[in-house]
């Protein structure tokens, strides 16, 4: 048996979304900027998808436009915004490499966050001022699963930065929780399709009007201009389909999954020595279980998990393979070894009961192994 945990770095294809991409993949498979029948046949799927996305996060299709992925949804928010508005960029100390690096090159303004991953909102206050002109804050952290409040956050920009745009990471979000509500503030909101049943390579940026971002690419008009290239008709199907999906299905799978997470964190907290807990639990989204294991070098309890059929990561998908720790789990006071001793176990809506019991059988034998 496999027990697949790793869920907040991509999750299984839904049947939903497969059978959405077939279509355009096949006898719809036209250009969808062209004018002839074929094309004007795949040009009616990408806007019946860009509809269907565009209600499942609280914004008018027009509003939609269709990317990569999380980073360059995230790259385009960032950078697009601040090549057209003059003024500083605010940002926190947990974000994702999609927010971080580029926020970084603009020299940003990084605020800290306490010992459960929730951003210091003393500290954005005194960050924040008329000079601003973006803020990014991630909805859901990636490797601890910490939700931002946003809705408090968004009132402190438009009290003490009313010119600033605001943006949301929320490509960990959108399983777990109804980004249409909970996001409804922010003018950036970003996604990607593979995170919740969606095909890999296609991702979604959300820019309220009357925000504007300029291009990250020349070439063409696409995207209403903002975004240049052919659009991959088939990948917004699937991601249409499969946000349909999840989002139907939403309520049922957080009980259950919060319920499995419970089970597999308890479970290993009481049946291992010397293992805690990373953040708090009740500001987490439901998928997420991030363990620190004592005495254990963490990518050594990988290599291990996995021969024992327990797939895990060490945190984010993509800075696997990194030798420096973790950015966020500093941030959050963390010692360098403590962070190095850190699993995330993330649980998803193709998670079964007997996964999380084939996790809590072998963990603790390869725990054991390693000390031993």
């Amino acid at each position: 048996m496999q027990a697949y945990m790793d869920n907040a770095a991509t999750t299984p294809l839904r049947s939903e979304a497969l059978a959405a991409m077939l279509p355009a993949l096949s006898e719809r498979f036209g250009n969808p900027s062209g004018v002839h029948s074929v094309s004007r046949d795949a040009r009616r799927l990408l806007e019946d998808a860009r509809e269907t996305v565009a209600n499942l996060l609280g914004a008018a299709p027009s509003e939609v436009i269709f990317t990569s992925g999380g980073t360059e949804s995230d790259n385009a928010a960032v950078l697009g915004v601040a090549s057209l508005r003059a003024g500083s960029v605010v940002t926190t100390a947990v974000e994702h490499a999609g927010v971080r690096e580029p926020c970084k090159s603009l020299g940003a303004t990084v605020v800290a966050v306490g010992s459960d991953g929730v951003v210091d909102l003393d500290a954005l206050w005194d960050a924040l001022g008329p000079e601003v002109s973006l803020v990014s804050v991630m909805l859901v952290n990636n490797e601890v699963g910490t939700v931002q409040p946003l809705a408090e956050i968004a009132e402190m920009v438009r009290r003490k930065a009313p010119r600033a745009l605001l943006h949301t990471d929320a490509v960990q979000a959108f399983a777990w929780l109804d980004v249409a509500d909970v996001a409804r503030d922010a003018d950036l909101v970003s996604v990607s399709a593979h995170k919740f049943g969606g095909p890999k390579g296609t991702g979604a940026l959300v820019v309220r009007e009357p925000a504007e971002i300029r291009p990250l690419l020349l070439g063409g008009g696409h995207e209403r201009g903002r975004r240049p290239g052919t659009q991959n008709v088939a990948g917004a199907a699937g991601m249409a389909a499969a946000m349909a999906a999840c989002a139907a299905a939403r309520p049922e799978t957080v009980q259950r999954v919060a319920a499995l997470r419970d089970r597999l964190a308890d479970g290993l907290l009481g049946s291992v020595q010397g293992v805690s807990e990373t953040g708090d639990r009740s500001r987490k989204v439901a998928g997420n279980c991030h363990l620190r294991f004592e005495d254990v070098e963490g990518e050594a309890l990988l290599v291990l998990l996995d021969e024992m059929g327990v797939c895990a990561s060490a945190g984010s998908a993509c800075s696997s393979g990194a030798t420096e720790p973790s950015h966020v789990l500093v941030a959050m006071g963390l010692t360098p070894e403590d962070a190095s001793s850190s699993i995330r176990f993330s649980l998803g809506y193709a998670t079964s009961a007997a996964e999380v019991e084939w996790c809590l059988d072998a963990a603790p034998k390869a725990v054991a192994q390693l000390r031993r």
